[in-house]
């Protein structure tokens, strides 16, 4: 297998990787700590850093998506179905034999099928579902000054805890498939420095498969 490294990851993209990563991590820990799960902070300043983290990563999201609409790299979370089907084989079967990935990285396709469904329903659905609810929540006490009264707290707080589990289930599967490059390491490498190896023969098929 002849490998190549290309530049896949801007340093913004590395950038608001890494910072979402950390944010996450802190909520889920300041989240379980306020649900008593945990004791580092203490209750009043998990709160406080819990609607700081909140309010941070909601503005690092809306940039986020500037990002994306501006530099046209929301095509690469456009779903298709071109070989979605080869890629949950591999990943059930053919990654424990050692085969090689069906859909090698592009710069044009830096995710495959399966990533595409899965980072579109992430960043679509369950991250605007949380950051809403989580303002719903902060903006408790202004509910009757805006006529919100029909809102249901405990409601909202499930959907709210339920979504931070499903986050947490994410970020335990993406670190666990991070693992499965060419290395353990290589995956973590190229989001840190932007390069990744990439099979040089399988490349361009696939870039020209992907685009929308």
């Amino acid at each position: 297998m002849n490998m190549k490294k290309i530049y896949l990851f801007t340093r913004f993209e590395r950038f608001w990787h890494w910072c979402q990563a950390a944010i996450i991590l802190m909520l889920l820990f300041t989240g379980f700590e306020i649900h008593g799960n945990v004791h580092f902070f203490g209750f009043k300043k998990a709160v406080e850093l819990h609607n700081l983290l909140g309010q941070t990563w909601a503005i690092l999201f809306v940039f986020i998506i500037f990002w994306l609409l501006t530099t046209g790299e929301w095509r690469q979370y456009i779903p298709t179905s071109k070989k979605l089907f080869e890629v949950v084989l591999y990943y059930s079967f053919g990654i424990f034999k050692g085969l090689p990935h069906p859909v090698p990285k592009s710069k044009t396709a830096k995710h495959n099928p399966l990533q595409r469904l899965t980072y579109l329903g992430l960043t679509a659905i369950l991250l605007n579902l949380q950051m809403a609810t989580g303002l719903l929540y902060f903006l408790y006490n202004d509910w009757p000054i805006w006529g919100w009264t029909f809102l249901d707290l405990r409601l909202l707080a499930l959907i709210h805890l339920t979504s931070a589990f499903a986050i947490l289930t994410f970020v335990i599967v993406h670190v666990y498939m991070a693992t499965t490059g060419h290395s353990v390491t290589s995956y973590f490498v190229a989001m840190i420095t932007g390069w990744e190896e990439v099979d040089e023969g399988e490349v361009a098929d696939w870039e020209i498969q992907s685009r929308p």
